[in-house]
């Protein structure tokens, strides 16, 4: 491997790695759930875990969460505006459907409609922690936790009465206001979250948005042993689709964008019912039902081509992905005292109806090649309905048959099931004729963790396991022809505190070994096209830092070094085995220094570094990007149920792509924000 180089092969040389971010993280006793569906001490886990903390989130402030979740070492969400992203957790920057996004351990959308915007459909008003497991999760969670899962954990009522309102406005046209209540009323306990967010006239040309976030939460402690969780959640989201620019839009540095309709608009509705019932002290059992009602419409700047023989014309579509489903989970949890036995099992069933359709539009375009309007047409593009079925069952055993040692291994089987039916006639570019496609597989996990006196290890093998998406498998083909993605993970870690909590480190190593996985390959016209790649490998080392020298400094280190290799891969008659896959940073680094001085009680003030390294911007590796360096200041100060906060980011104003792509089309770059600094005011109260 080549990625032991320049910073992060000094940081790795000093000292092991942190996950885990926020000053009241430190300690080896951290409690997480989603390592096994059930709560557990951190060194009990063996999987490298990143936790977000409730501190960290109340200090960051952040308005979307690549803010937050770029804390976590080999994490790196990519901020395409208005809280549009993709995602790199082991894998590159990617818009594929390897990563599962949770919220209290449900996935937000069902599996076969992956969208790389999925976290946009989240409250971020709810949110208590996060937690991102990196590597396969299948065992547990089945398709898509292949580069990682990140699940959002919610507020829980307070025991009394408590909330808070806040505003906040930034110099790019930003605005958000937040708002949170709740109680407990004898065994009821309430609350809601929500917020408002806009942006109107900011310095990227056509980049404006709006997003509504409400969550209701009710409980019911109806006994010591029975508890009874709904929630419903409800996410209105518009934006502008500002898109990405050409080399020659990108060297002026300007903001000016050639895109001037394109949108994307998403309605959620999420209601979940959970029964928890404790037999005893050493059995549980869970059932959740739950509904999923999603639609995402957009007018793509993606899919916007431009005309081969006039240069004032282009084409693209207007289309909307929707599903609702109805999904099942049973779990029961039972301890016995031999050798401190754990087994958690499990059943689900998931049926989902979604559908799709796509209408063709005709596109003007100026001599400076602007797209200035569009006309629909009567011509559909696409118009079909697929039946989703996904039933499950898993297990996952623990045991520890010496002190300090924990032997864990999980199992989950999978059935999917596609009913396709198109409305048009099946043709290369109408789609695939009716037809149905099971897809089975039973993925495993083994692993282990020693743990002796704050120092411990861990090591795992598991698999990882999706079939193609929806859209993918049947959308403008007339055959399907993807095949399963299919992975194999090996990695070792380890985590030591030192001098009671003043050092906290973890560390891990990885190789991910991937079959058939579908990559998004950049076409001649500029469009995208998934297709299977032969083999890949994932290579890298995750690593961090904590240091706390007194009550009044934190300091916090985070970084990964990885390659991404295509094994064998062929693309347009090209061989391009043995060649880094495109948008794979070699290293990426956020570090972060917070001071609380104790002579001004309630004050903090934190500067955080932002690293991406260079990367190639094609499959080919003809051209790459050099990455960038962002500097973000953060300072508030609390004072009784008051809080001022300001909020600088990338406060040197520095002119970067958040992504930069390269095909035969073209140079591709989409812009980074420029230098903002928001400014917020929050009062809480309580009872």
């Amino acid at each position: 491997m080549n990625y032991f180089y320049g910073c992060g092969l000094m940081a790795m040389l000093l000292l092991p790695a942190i996950c885990c971010c926020g000053q009241d993280t430190t300690q080896l006793d951290l409690m997480v759930v989603t390592a096994s569906r059930t709560a557990q001490r951190r060194t009990e886990a063996p999987v490298a875990i990143g936790v977000i903390t409730t501190r960290t989130i109340a200090d960051t402030k952040a308005n979307q969460l690549d803010q937050l979740l770029n804390k976590v070492s080999g994490v790196f969400m990519v901020d395409l505006g208005n809280e549009q992203h993709e995602m790199s957790i082991r894998q590159p920057m990617s818009t594929a459907g390897v990563f599962l996004y949770l919220e209290d351990g449900i996935p937000i959308r069902t599996t076969g409609v992956f969208n790389h915007n999925a976290l946009l459909e989240m409250n971020a008003a709810a949110i208590r922690q996060i937690e991102v497991i990196r590597g396969p999760a299948s065992s547990l969670y089945g398709a898509e936790a292949i580069g990682g899962a990140v699940n959002v954990i919610t507020q829980a009522p307070p025991p009394g009465w408590k909330g808070y309102v806040s505003v906040q406005g930034n110099n790019n046209g930003y605005k958000r206001t937040d708002a949170q209540v709740g109680t407990t009323a004898g065994k009821w306990g309430f609350i809601a979250s929500g917020y408002y967010a806009n942006r109107s006239d900011g310095p990227i040309q056509y980049s404006d948005f709006h997003k509504t976030a409400v969550t209701l939460r009710a409980d019911l402690h109806a006994s010591d042993r029975l508890t009874w969780t709904n929630t419903v959640s409800y996410i209105n989201y518009y934006s502008d689709m500002y898109g990405s620019l050409d080399s020659a839009h990108f060297s002026q540095h300007n903001y000016n964008t050639p895109y001037s309709f394109t949108y994307r608009k998403v309605e959620a509705w999420r209601a979940k019912s959970q029964l928890a019932y404790r037999w005893s002290q050493s059995a549980e059992t869970q059932v959740t039902l739950a509904y999923r009602n999603n639609s995402v419409g957009q007018n793509p700047s993606y899919y916007i081509s431009n005309s081969r023989t006039n240069p004032l014309l282009a084409s693209g579509q207007i289309n909307d992905n929707s599903f609702h489903s109805w999904l099942a989970v049973a779990q029961h949890e039972k301890k016995w005292a031999w050798l401190g036995s754990r087994l958690v099992g499990g059943l689900s069933a998931d049926v989902s109806p979604s559908s799709y359709y796509a209408r063709y539009i005709r596109i003007q375009r100026d001599p400076k090649g602007n797209y200035g309007s569009y006309t629909p047409t009567d011509s559909l593009l696409s118009n079909y309905s697929t039946g989703i079925t996904n039933a499950a069952a898993y297990l996952n055993y623990g045991m520890s048959p010496a002190k300090g040692l924990r032997l864990v291994a999980a199992l989950r089987y999978d059935f999917f099931h596609y009913d396709f039916r198109n409305s048009l006639p099946p043709s290369a570019s109408t789609g695939s004729a009716n037809t149905h496609n099971d897809f089975n597989r039973v993925t495993p996990k083994v692993g282990a963790t020693y743990n002796f006196k704050g120092v411990g290890f861990y090591a795992n093998y598991s698999q990882g396991y999706v079939p193609p998406q929806v859209t993918d498998l049947y959308n403008g083909v007339k055959v399907p022809y993807l095949k399963p993605q299919t992975f194999f993970n090996y990695e070792a870690g380890g985590w030591l505190s030192l001098w009671r909590g003043l050092v906290y480190a973890d560390w891990s190593v990885y190789r991910l070994d991937g079959t058939n996985q579908i990559i998004s390959v950049r076409q001649i016209d500029g469009t995208f096209v998934n297709q299977n790649a032969g083999k890949t490998e994932h290579t890298g080392v995750e690593y961090g830092l904590t240091v706390k020298p007194s009550a009044q400094w934190t300091l916090r280190f985070s970084g990964s070094n990885a390659d991404h290799v295509f094994v064998v891969q062929f693309e347009n008659g090209a061989d391009y085995s043995g060649r880094q896959m495109a948008a794979a940073p070699h290293f990426i680094g956020n570090t972060e220094l917070t001071w609380r001085p104790s002579f001004l009680k309630g004050f903090r003030l934190g500067v955080e570094w932002q690293h991406l390294g260079k990367y190639w911007m094609d499959d080919a590796n003809t051209r790459q990007y050099g990455g960038f360096d962002i500097v973000n200041f953060r300072t508030g100060y609390r004072v009784g149920a008051f809080e001022v906060w300001v909020n600088a980011l990338n406060a040197f104003n520095r002119y970067y792509a958040a992504l930069a792509t390269k095909s035969t089309y073209g140079y591709s770059y989409n812009l980074g924000d420029p230098r903002e600094v928001t400014i917020g005011v929050s009062f809480q109260f309580l009872k």
